[in-house]
C-alpha cells in the first residue's frame, strides 16, 4: 500500500511519493462535483500562499496526531472558504438565514472538526485525513494533511482542480525556485523557508507540457534543540 512505502521513505523523497496521494480523487473529480449556484466567496488558486501554513505546520508538528491535524485544517484558508461556501449553499437552499461572520467562523470550525473525526486513520504510526473537495467552482479538488506521530513532522498536499494555475503564476508569487526537478510525466518547482526551530519545503508539480500546476506539497520538519 502507498501509505506504507509512504512512511517508510527517506524525508528527502517523501515529497514526490506525497503528490501521488491525490491523484486517484482528481482525475475522477470531474465526473463527481457538483455545481453550487448560491452565492460563494471568491477564492483562486493564486489567492493560497504556503508560506502562510508554515507557523501552523509548525505548531501541528509538536502536537500527537489528532490535533496535529486539526490545527492545520482549521487554519487553513482553502479548507475554510471551501466549508464556508457549503454552509452558504445550504442557507440558500433551505431559504434560511446564514450565521454573521463571528458565529459562521465557529461553524465553519465545528464543520471542520466533523471532518476530522470522521475521516481520520492511521497507518506506520501516522494520523491521516485525505478529503475531497468536490464542489465546483473552486479551485482545488482535494486537501490532504499527514502528521507524523512518531517524529515532529507535519506535511499539507492540495490537488489543483483545473489547468487554469501556472508555472508562470508560482514564479511571480514566489520567485524562482531554489531547485527543479524532471521526472517522466511532471517537474517539479521547490521552494524553503528555514528558522532556528524548523524546515520546511514546498513542490509544486507541473506539467511540463503546458505549465500548469497539478499539486501543491508542504512539509515541516521541527529542529531538534541543541
Amino acid at each position: 500500500m502507498i501509505w506504507a512505502l509512504l512512511l517508510a521513505t527517506k524525508p528527502a523523497a517523501l515529497l514526490c511519493l506525497l503528490s501521488v496521494l491525490v491523484a486517484p480523487l482528481s482525475a475522477s473529480d470531474s465526473n463527481n462535483s457538483s455545481v453550487s449556484t448560491s452565492p460563494q466567496v471568491g477564492f483562486s488558486a493564486d489567492d493560497f500562499d504556503w508560506r502562510q501554513m508554515v507557523p501552523y505546520l509548525s505548531v501541528a508538528a509538536a502536537l500527537p496526531g489528532e490535533q496535529g491535524i486539526k490545527a492545520i485544517l482549521e487554519n487553513s484558508r482553502v479548507l475554510r472558504v471551501y466549508v464556508a461556501n457549503d454552509v452558504r449553499t445550504e442557507c440558500a437552499r433551505n431559504k434560511a438565514q446564514c450565521p454573521g461572520e463571528s458565529s459562521m467562523y465557529g461553524e465553519v470550525t465545528r464543520r471542520i472538526d466533523e471532518i476530522v473525526q470522521e475521516e481520520i486513520f492511521r497507518k506506520n504510526k501516522s494520523a491521516i485525513v485525505d478529503h475531497p473537495l468536490t464542489r465546483r467552482p473552486f479551485p482545488f479538488s482535494e486537501i490532504a494533511v499527514v502528521k507524523s506521530e512518531k517524529r515532529q513532522d507535519a506535511y499539507l498536499i492540495l490537488a489543483l482542480a483545473d489547468r487554469s494555475y501556472t508555472a508562470a503564476q508560482v514564479e511571480a508569487k514566489y520567485g524562482a525556485p531554489y531547485d527543479t526537478d524532471i521526472f517522466q510525466w511532471y517537474s517539479v518547482f521547490k521552494y524553503r523557508l528555514d528558522s532556528a526551530r524548523y524546515s520546511s519545503k514546498a513542490v509544486f508539480e507541473v506539467d511540463p507540457v503546458d505549465g500548469a500546476v497539478m499539486k501543491v506539497a508542504i512539509s515541516l520538519k521541527s529542529k531538534k534543540r541543541r
